[in-house]
């Protein structure tokens, strides 16, 4: 039946004749069929192949059914069907073989054909290969399957477990649960596939209802139970529960097993429990690779990558080999720590143990040399891969933008585009900081188009990045738009405070603090993100009181612990406001060392009422803090200036002069027509500086006039 349905054409390597030919085995077949265990391209397996046909071994069942499976492996899964049409009596290793990769591969269609072909040679499936077949009913044709689960039951078959697995998914995938409670199925596969079931639908409390039904029947819990239970318990994130189930599997001597173990250190280092799960790796008598990765990964994931690190060199002196995933989780804690050395040496074991034949391990080490501030090294390793991926390209332009080489940046995502790969929400993100950085607007409509074409605007994180872009590049109301377009379900905090902060910075504070409220409402806590936002447009608008309000509401109503930025605002909004004194006082009682970013505001706020004493204070610890920041030099000047104190001045200047100390000018962006074009201060480099100058006079001229002109009037191309 199946066999009827030949290719038209086989490939050239495979002739038709080649079924005919005598099966004369002049070479015992053991060495081939050893070579195809270590064959890994598809070249390789044709050369070998060939062999086979040379000395007569092609119609050898054992060695063909083994050729099947490597095509299969390499993707080549219509040569795997052509090489089984060339078998002329194919025998139940080879039927079996077939069925297996077919459904595998989601042929379920040929999976049904094959099996009808074997039956009507009364050649059977054993148990092995019977779910497989079960498998292809269960996504094609439940009835057909309920007659194959007659041939099962004459072969008696039915009380295997995973056959009984098999008929129990089948049946309940059609909704024939009243067959279920029928079948005289073995009691342990009935169970654990109503666990599997349970996780599959996202419903992993369905566990311990089930563990207890088990209890109720007097079945005494096996590995699988408590295994799943540990796993239900990561999957609900209890932590009690997790250690009930610990307490538990002691009790009932299931501690000693390595499978045991290894779940339960799963489930302690998934929740954060970095003490029980060390407690409980010291514990172990025996402590496989697996188990060091479980722990290392546990460590660098939990913000503890000093420990990650220690833990390798541990595992490096008791000589355990470590493996590609050590690799990776040491990666990801050297990236943290950004110890160049340490990457350094992690490199070089990663290419002296042959672990950097995969590509997750190319795009890991692009990423720690990004935070490493090595980007040539991860730009020489980017360079070098033949086969970059999506996330090849997404690292390398996040490790150029978090650099602020934005120009880079979107050269490369340009180049990738070109090389025609489709982006997806991480990669989109990671570029739109770029374009909000360079000024150009059209390149972030482009991608919020892109973005609709392809689906990516249903992601949270794709919108919320959408909406800062917006607001930063002065479209304040498209980010308003698409913070609305959002179901008030489907915002998180990340997208609240984004809108909170877009609002604070484009100097509408009434939205500011309506939308807070509406936050409030919607039932979502603030964090330390959301007050920042709120006392930033506090600082803006003036509004002391309300800037205390929220800062104490931080603490007090919502037990968030103020940081350096927080104090920063408040000592701005008092200082800009002539509360000197009390941005003192504020600054005393902060419970850490303030930073440049506290101090500054503070001296920027004595230019203003000339209190030269306090801004000689404040000075002082700034120039302690960043001795070659000019800028700080300029600001203390210019506060002896305004308080008329000219021996302060002069001693300033002199100082800056003898230093060579030179402020760094500050420029911005502009995008015209596509065209992003660059301005500093007192710039005369444009072209059209000419044009420019004599607008900027003419508006100034209006300015002081009282006059109201639009500025729309003044657009140069």
């Amino acid at each position: 039946m199946f066999q009827a349905r030949r290719f038209t054409q086989l490939l050239n390597s495979f002739p038709r004749e080649l079924s005919l030919l005598p099966a004369i085995q002049i070479q015992p077949f053991s060495s081939f069929s050893h070579v195809l265990n270590f064959c890994n391209k598809t070249q390789h397996l044709h050369q070998i192949h060939a062999r086979f046909i040379l000395h007569g071994l092609h119609q050898n069942p054992t060695l063909c059914s083994k050729l099947i499976e490597c095509y299969a492996k390499l993707g080549h899964l219509d040569i795997s069907e052509q090489v089984f049409l060339s078998i002329s009596s194919p025998n139940t290793l080879l039927y079996q073989t077939v069925l297996r990769i077919f459904s595998n591969q989601g042929e379920f269609t040929k999976t049904l054909l094959v099996y009808h072909e074997m039956i009507s040679k009364s050649i059977y499936p054993d148990g092995f290969t019977y779910p497989f077949v079960l498998t292809s009913c269960s996504r094609l044709d439940v009835q057909q399957g309920r007659k194959i689960h007659g041939f099962v039951i004459k072969l008696g078959l039915d009380l295997d477990d995973s056959v009984g697995t098999a008929l129990l998914k089948m049946y309940r995938d059609g909704g024939n649960f009243d067959l279920i409670n029928k079948m005289p199925i073995n009691s342990w596969s009935k169970w654990n596939c109503l666990n599997f079931e349970g996780f599959q639908d996202g419903n992993p409390a369905e566990s311990f209802r089930i563990f207890e039904q088990k209890r109720a029947e007097r079945l005494e819990p096996n590995l699988v139970d408590v295994i799943n239970l540990l796993r239900a318990s990561s999957e609900l994130k209890s932590l009690k529960l997790g250690k009930l189930v610990h307490s538990f599997i002691v009790m009932s001597n299931l501690n000693a097993d390595l499978t045991v173990n290894t779940a339960l250190l799963t489930m302690y280092s998934k929740l954060g429990t970095l003490e029980n799960a060390r407690l409980l790796f010291d514990q172990m008598l025996y402590r496989d690779c697996v188990l060091w990765n479980i722990m290392i990964s546990a460590y660098s994931r939990n913000g503890n990558p000093e420990e990650s690190i220690k833990l390798l060199k541990q595992m490096g002196r008791l000589r355990i080999r470590a493996d590609l995933f050590t690799a990776l989780a040491a990666i990801s804690s050297i990236a943290e720590i950004k110890s160049v050395e340490f990457a350094k040496q992690m490199h070089a074991h990663i290419f002296r143990n042959g672990s950097d034949y995969q590509i997750s391990i190319h795009n890991s080490l692009i990423d720690m040399y990004c935070k490493c501030n090595h980007l040539e090294v991860a730009k020489k390793i980017f360079d070098l891969l033949p086969n970059k991926t999506l996330i090849s390209w997404s690292s390398m332009i996040k490790g150029y933008v978090s650099h602020n080489q934005f120009s880079q940046a979107l050269f490369l995502f340009n180049k990738m585009r070109s090389d025609g790969l489709k982006l997806d929400s991480v990669t989109v993100i990671n570029v739109l900081p770029a374009c909000v950085n360079m000024g150009v607007l059209e390149e972030v409509k482009h991608l919020h188009g892109y973005c609709i074409r392809y689906g990516l605007n249903t992601t949270i994180s794709v919108n919320t990045a959408l909406i800062v872009s917006y607001a930063k590049c002065g479209c304040i109301d498209m980010a308003r738009k698409l913070f609305h377009e959002e179901e008030i379900e489907g915002k998180d905090l990340i997208t609240w405070n984004s809108m909170i902060g877009a609002y604070s910075k484009h100097g509408d504070w009434s939205q500011t603090f309506e939308l807070y409220s509406q936050m409030k409402r919607s039932n979502l806590e603030p964090d330390e993100v959301t007050f920042l936002g709120l006392l930033t447009a506090c600082v803006n608008s003036g509004f002391v009181e309300k800037g205390w309000e929220y800062f104490n509401e931080m603490m007090g109503t919502f037990n968030c612990q103020p940081k350096q930025e927080h104090y920063a605002c408040m000592v701005d909004l008092l200082g800009r406001n002539g509360y000197i004194n009390e941005a003192m006082n504020l600054i005393k009682s902060m419970p850490f060392k303030p930073d440049a970013k506290v101090w500054g505001p503070l001296l920027s706020a004595c230019k203003v009422k000339s209190e030269t004493h306090v801004a000689e204070f404040a000075a002082e610890k700034l120039i302690n803090m960043e001795p070659k920041n000019a800028g700080n030099y300029i600001l203390l000047s210019n506060i002896y200036a305004a308080a008329g104190k000219w021996d302060g001045v002069a001693k300033m200047r002199t100082f800056l002069r003898d230093s060579r100390l030179k402020k760094v000018s500050g420029y911005s962006w502009l995008d015209v027509n596509g065209r992003v074009h660059e301005f500093r201060v007192a710039d005369k480099s444009h072209p059209n500086s000419n044009e420019i100058y004599r607008a900027l006079g003419t508006i100034e001229w209006e300015i002081k006039e009282g006059g109201d002109m639009s500025l729309e009037m003044y657009t140069f191309s």
